[in-house]
């Protein structure tokens, strides 16, 4: 990973969580867990 590539992927995440804060009032992570639990139980299916 170039240094190049870790700053732009740096910037990303801190973009979200100051989305996070500022837009969604720190739900977003609680709407993407439940998100990762149904992907979760989907893929458990074709298991």
């Amino acid at each position: 990973m170039t240094n190049r590539l870790a700053l732009v992927l740096g910037a990303i995440i801190v973009a979200v969580i100051a989305a996070d804060l500022l837009i969604f009032n720190w739900n977003l992570h609680l709407f993407l867990g439940a998100k990762l639990v149904d992907l979760i139980e989907y893929l458990a299916f074709w298991r």
